[in-house]
């Protein structure tokens, strides 16, 4: 996997479609913020299938967009409530176990969500093969994949409006491995 071209792929559709991309984030992170998370799930499946098609399509991004895939509410909402349950006995256990848990489901769902919204596959078809998809080949890289995309997410979010740059830069980087993955076959 060529790192490179994926993360300089990433700069250069995030330079060149900043202003909507900024505005989507923002728009996103609020609408999190104001429905306390609970439409959270439903708007990241929308924004990354509008960053999807730019990726693919060199179409600009729309804050319309963030709703486009509301019929994911149900499924995502569930799997968050089981996750956070299933996270919470982790910690209940002890830090480490529940540390572990965390790693392991972000690890397994890296591709849940651009499969559900790019091949339409329910959530538990998605998480299958999300997991196909990250041990399959070489699972370092796809080690390398999540913590590139949780870090430069986390880094963005560790001081005020950061996220408004850095969450569509690590979208865009974690849609074009996704892409090149799907048109592999991979």
């Amino acid at each position: 996997m060529d790192f490179k071209k994926h993360f300089m792929t990433a700069w250069k559709s995030t330079l060149e479609f900043i202003v909507p991309l900024i505005l989507m984030t923002l728009v996103m992170i609020v609408v999190s913020v104001v429905t306390i998370g609970i439409l959270a799930p439903v708007t990241m499946a929308g924004y990354m299938q509008s960053i999807l098609l730019m990726v693919r399509d060199r179409r600009e991004p729309k804050i319309q967009d963030l709703f486009s895939e509301m019929r994911l509410f149900f499924p995502l909402l569930l799997f968050g409530i089981i996750a956070c349950i299933i996270t919470y006995i982790g910690f209940m256990l002890l830090f480490l176990p529940g540390l572990l848990v965390l790693i392991a489901l972000a690890f397994c769902c890296l591709y849940m969500l651009p499969l559900m919204i790019d091949k339409r596959l329910g959530i538990i078809e998605a998480i299958k093969e999300s997991y196909r998809m990250a041990v399959n080949g070489n699972i370092v890289e796809h080690i390398i994949v999540a913590v590139l995309f949780f870090g430069i997410s986390a880094i963005g979010s560790s001081f005020l409006l950061g996220s408004l740059f850095t969450q569509p830069l690590a979208t865009i980087f974690l849609l074009s491995v996704y892409d090149e993955k799907v048109r592999i076959g991979d």
